[in-house]
């Protein structure tokens, strides 16, 4: 989605890692949606947070001044992040936030195996779009209401097709960011796909883990498996010591349980 530096986005990717695996993820991109929606509306803010000469820790107090008790930590970590990293234009920041919500809808529909159902919806309604003209007009007319769009494809797609996918149409149709409805939808359907070859890995831990172990974790995985990783983190009382990491088939095992199960698969042996 349109020419970021891969620099900077692979630093607020690394954040936005470490973060979302703790948070509600369909939450998490509504709200990172906002946040975007809101730099395009609000284009002195938008170029206070991109300066890129402006202090980091300023940048930060800003977004925390006017996020905190609105969004969740998880977004404003996230938003901070890419306020705090260089980019070569303004637009730059609010196209970040939206790419990155795209990527937590789509880790939602992951978690949920709808993700292949999502990138089918998406190219089957680009179709739809592009073969009737009035529901086109209907869809990208300035003039129209937000909520009767919104009415409107409740009416068309509510109960037939993912709840991602609603979400993911909905923001499009509604914040086209000067793009055409075609356009924006071939866009995210293609960062759809990308998540597909991103590994989910399961951990389970008796605490919640810390945001510099989650980052460890990652940055750990992420080297041992060669691919992008994303953390889904279950507290769960039951795990004495340690932790455990599920990725597909594969179980990574460090609990005092697991250890205890080890010996008496081997002394049944």
């Amino acid at each position: 989605m349109r020419g970021l530096s891969r620099a900077s986005l692979a630093d607020v990717e690394e954040r936005f890692n470490a973060v979302a695996g703790s948070a509600d993820l369909g939450t998490l991109s509504d709200e990172l949606f906002a946040v975007a929606d809101l730099l395009d509306r609000e284009h002195g803010l938008r170029r206070a947070l991109s300066d890129p000469a402006g202090p980091v820790e300023q940048k930060s107090g800003v977004v925390r001044s006017l996020l905190s008790g609105k969004v969740g930590e998880a977004a404003i970590a996230t938003v901070e992040a890419a306020a705090a990293a260089r980019w070569s234009r303004a637009g730059d920041l609010p196209d970040v936030l939206e790419r990155l919500g795209v990527v937590a809808a789509a880790a939602e529909a992951e978690s949920q195996s709808r993700l292949d159902e999502v990138e089918d919806e998406l190219f089957r309604f680009g179709r739809i779009v592009a073969a009737n003209a009035d529901l086109r007009r209907a869809l990208t007319d300035a003039n129209a209401s937000e909520e009767g769009k919104r009415a409107l494809l409740r009416d068309l797609l509510s109960g037939k097709v993912a709840p991602t996918s609603l979400r993911l149409i909905t923001q499009l149709v509604l914040h086209p960011r000067g793009r055409s409805l075609e356009t924006g939808l071939e866009e995210v359907g293609e960062l759809v796909a990308e998540q597909r070859q991103r590994l989910v890995a399961v951990v389970r831990s008796a605490v919640e883990l810390s945001e510099a172990q989650k980052q460890r974790l990652t940055t750990w995985l992420r080297t041992s498996y060669g691919r992008d990783v994303h953390l889904n983190v279950e507290v769960d009382k039951r795990v004495l010591g340690g932790f455990s990491v599920r990725i597909g088939d594969e179980i990574i095992d460090t609990t005092i349980v697991g250890r205890i199960e080890e010996v008496r698969r081997r002394l049944a042996g």
